[in-house]
């Protein structure tokens, strides 16, 4: 059974969209018939990018639709696409007609690419209105399209989108926690989680400290899936639910965007919904430290010092500082799985505003402690395959001094300036040097809307992510069915 955006039959109104490659229009132009050759000039198609002609047959009724491609068919392509039938045709029309993207001239990849496109245009966060969009054109996708993999890339996306857009009355960490016990159920995964008070007596002082101020309590997630011979791959997400910057209190119109600061936990289930979904053929372990970072008479203060799940005393240099705190006990728990030792380790997070200055809203900041992770990662995040940018910035040594304190053994913070690579420095801390590590520094928001990319809660690095472990551990065989493999040890 496929979303409502895709269909598998076609319904007896059929349109079918061909595309036509800007360096090939003159040619394609002549060897048309004059009555189409009349309808693109009337109407100014030239090839450019994002042109579009509807060709009417019988009693004027829409029967083709061409549609220009610059160069290579991008994601952003199929959404377009889709965006311009939603807007050409009338909902009537819409709801009994099925559209198809010709396979003519397109690689199998570049047809995947714009049907997922497509997809993701269909994607609205309108749970709370009354009036909802019900422009949904359907795409039909033929036998030789991988129904399953479409479907999941683009499920996967929304789930990511729709935890960082739900607001922070509507999810705190017992929502959050439902959410991944959910994922966890659809794919006979085994779910635990370490709640509250527990959180001390099983010693993640860290965790339990950030969220201690929040009548929300704290807790850690943990995920198990897969089978324990496979290579085993540990995904961190920062679940910090909302961040009020605690006693360092954020400015009123810093707070306006802060329930995307879960956006980390958000693209971590996101990624394990695909990894599962797709049968991947690895031993995934998710973590999720979820807090609500509040101000009560239980807050941690500044200068306050915590002694960390690694044993390494914390200077508290500034409480809104609380995500990468809440990670280094998680990502010292990863790296203690003596059963499932993970070979790579990627931790996930809306962690630092020197990010954004250096790279903006769209590239996520990426740092490893392998170079060639690291540039196989920025390669592979700018491929038309993926097309999911992230920029990689260094673990400079040098800056290690700039978290060093007279009163503990690491601060928090630092004094310094390159405030995103000292928090990696800072995360570095708490990972076994042995281990394969991966840490990607993400806005989770679009500012302003993209194809396929609304304004609100976004995904930044999801694809790339799901793409660097298929790459590397092996994809799948394409399926329809749900996957049976054994639940985790």
């Amino acid at each position: 059974m496929l979303s409502a955006w895709f269909a598998e039959k076609k319904h007896p109104s059929h349109i079918t969209i061909t595309c036509v490659r800007e360096k090939n229009f003159t040619k394609w132009l002549k060897d048309q018939p004059e009555e189409i050759r009349t309808i693109a000039k009337e109407n100014g198609f030239e090839g450019k990018k994002s042109q579009y002609l509807v060709i009417r047959g019988k009693g004027a009724k829409a029967s083709r639709i061409f549609m220009s491609l610059e160069k290579t068919a991008r994601y952003a392509d199929g959404s377009e696409l889709c965006a311009f039938v939603a807007r050409r045709f009338g909902l009537s029309l819409l709801k009994k007609v099925t559209f198809e993207i010709s396979s003519t001239g397109l690689t199998k990849s570049e047809l995947e690419r714009l049907a997922i496109g497509w997809g993701l245009e269909h994607y609205r966060f309108d749970s709370y209105k009354m009036t909802k969009d019900e422009k949904k054109p359907v795409l039909f996708l033929d036998k030789n399209t991988d129904h399953h993999r479409i479907r999941t890339l683009v499920e996967a996306t929304f789930l990511t989108r729709t935890l960082i857009n739900t607001p922070a009355n509507d999810l705190g960490p017992d929502e959050l926690e439902a959410a991944a016990r959910k994922l966890a159920t659809t794919h006979k995964a085994k779910f635990t989680a370490i709640r509250d008070d527990d959180l001390n007596t099983k010693n993640f002082p860290l965790i339990y400290t950030v969220g201690k101020g929040s009548s929300r309590r704290p807790r850690l997630i943990d995920i198990r899936w897969g089978k324990s011979s496979d290579p085993a791959v540990t995904l961190v997400g920062k679940g910090v639910c909302f961040d009020t910057g605690g006693l360092d209190l954020k400015p009123s119109k810093a707070m306006l965007t802060m329930k995307k600061d879960m956006g980390g936990a958000a693209h971590a289930l996101g990624a394990a919904s695909a990894i599962m979904a797709l049968d991947l053929p690895v031993y995934l372990r998710v973590l999720i430290p979820a807090v609500e970072n509040s101000v009560s008479g239980e807050s941690f203060r500044p200068m306050d010092i915590i002694k960390s799940r690694k044993g390494l005393s914390v200077e508290i240099g500034n409480t809104d500082a609380e995500g990468r705190l809440v990670l280094a006990d998680a990502l010292t728990y990863a790296c203690e799985d003596k059963k499932n030792p993970p070979e790579l380790i990627v931790d996930l997070a809306t962690l630092t505003g020197a990010a954004r200055v250096a790279l903006g809203a769209d590239l996520p900041a990426l740092f490893s402690n392998h170079d060639k992770t690291l540039d196989e990662i920025k390669t592979l995040s700018q491929s038309e395959e993926i097309d999911d940018p992230v920029w990689p910035l260094p673990l400079w040594d040098d800056y290690r001094k700039d978290l060093n304190t007279d009163s503990a053994d690491i601060s928090s913070t630092g004094a310094g300036m390159a405030g995103a690579i000292t928090a990696a420095l800072f995360l570095r801390e708490f990972v076994d040097r042995k281990r394969e590590w991966v840490h990607l520094d993400l806005y989770a928001w679009e500012l302003s809307g993209k194809p396929g990319r609304p304004k609100g809660g976004a995904d930044t690095g999801l694809r790339t992510l799901i793409g660097f472990i298929e790459k590397r551990y092996g994809k799948a065989k394409p399926q329809k069915k749900k996957t049976t493999r054994k639940k985790a040890n």
